[in-house]
């Protein structure tokens, strides 16, 4: 089998020639040994930096050159995917953010960015309009005019997908996904949901019809599938609860699944963070066709969703990603071994780590979780 065929067979629940491998994605310190230099793939604040600097086509170059170098030298990951920091390139700007300090920036409009070193990426930590700006149902009457992407980005994706397309399972961009709506951040968007629960209902809707609007500039035609981002849970459970998700977002989500899958023939595959075992039936309720993350420090045990949910969704997981940073070796191989004893019997199982190969992971205990899933991977 080739490996898109492999991990079709698993999704559609018949069981391939050997467990598929893949990872929502492969950061960038990780991939610099497998690749054997420096790399803008996966290096989230490092590509931030140059954009404000107008450095596009550098980091344009790299990450069409080593996304390519990445799957060709690792081999063995049957899944393509396009994460942040992999292909989207933003619009080039006069006014980047000035530096406070060496870590710290401020944008024209107050809003103050700080690097994270132990995630190397740069976020806003602080927003002005956050509990200011009024949301009003008028908002969200007509969905925005979708823009192309830089044509960079679309070179990246045409030139990634056209290398793998006959082998491996094409995750392609697409219009995006709804998820939960928090409007004004999560605080501020929970209490949105009690105070004014028509003008989120109006902001799904307006999700949607953008989203699906722009699916038919960034759906790429050799796509096999998508694969979202959207974390539901903390380590403690759901942001909100199944009553709630169901009552705002879970049509908004079925709907925009259904269309991908039949207008598109795609399947959905979906990453979740955190607990989620209340949210596990609102999953099958949507149509996602797999679980991608598995969280074990979360509560999440592989055994018990393969007991519960093994004929519903193909789980994706397996491997703590705090082994990969933190553990040993050995520990990473057991839990190899554990996932492989209770997840893959039946089929519809993906080997992977619990999030992705993260800033930070030890790359002999990536090795060792490789050459672990090498000696148990076949079915026959």
């Amino acid at each position: 089998m080739t490996s898109k065929e492999r991990v079709i067979a698993t999704l559609e629940g018949r069981i391939p020639d050997r467990v598929p491998l893949g990872e929502f994605a492969v950061d960038f310190d990780t991939v610099e040994k497998i690749i054997g230099h420096e790399t803008y793939l996966r290096a989230k604040a490092k590509s931030q930096i140059a954009f404000w600097e107008n450095r596009h086509d550098e980091v344009a170059q790299s990450w069409l050159e080593d996304h390519i170098e990445l799957h060709r030298k690792l081999g063995v990951l049957d899944i393509v995917t396009f994460p942040a920091a992999t292909w989207a390139l933003p619009p080039e700007t006069d006014s980047p953010p000035r530096k406070i300090d060496d870590n710290t920036w401020e944008d024209a409009s107050g809003k103050i960015y700080k690097l994270s070193e132990i995630t190397a990426d740069i976020t806003c930590v602080h927003d002005p309009e956050m509990w200011t700006r009024q949301f009003n149902i008028e908002d969200y009457s007509t969905p925005p005019e979708i823009q192309p992407p830089d044509p960079r980005s679309q070179k990246i994706i045409e030139t990634v997908i056209q290398k793998f397309k006959n082998d491996k399972f094409i995750c392609t961009p697409c219009g995006g996904e709804i998820g939960i709506v928090f409007l004004g951040g999560m605080q501020r968007g929970s209490m949105e949901m009690l105070d004014h629960p028509d003008i989120v209902h109006a902001a799904a809707k307006y999700a949607l019809a953008s989203q699906n609007q722009a699916d038919e500039i960034m759906i790429h035609p050799d796509g096999d599938g998508v694969l979202w981002g959207d974390d539901f849970a903390s380590t403690s459970g759901p942001f909100i609860s199944p009553d709630m998700f169901r009552k705002f977002f879970l049509e908004p989500n079925r709907t925009r699944v259904n269309r991908l899958k039949n207008d598109f023939g795609l399947k959905v595959l979906k990453h979740a963070c955190g607990n989620n075992w209340k949210l596990l039936d609102v999953f099958v309720e949507i149509g996602y066709d797999c679980y991608q993350s598995i969280q074990h420090t979360a509560g999440m045990d592989i055994r018990k969703v393969k007991a519960a949910y093994g004929e519903k969704l193909t789980l994706w997981g397996g491997v703590p990603v705090e082994y990969l940073m933190s553990g040993t070796a050995d520990e990473v191989r057991q839990s190899v071994r554990y996932a492989m004893k209770y997840a893959r019997q039946g089929g519809r199982f993906i080997l992977g780590t619990s999030h992705s190969i993260a800033v930070g992971s030890n790359y002999e205990n990536y090795m060792a979780m490789l050459d672990e899933y090498d000696k148990l991977a076949d079915y026959q």
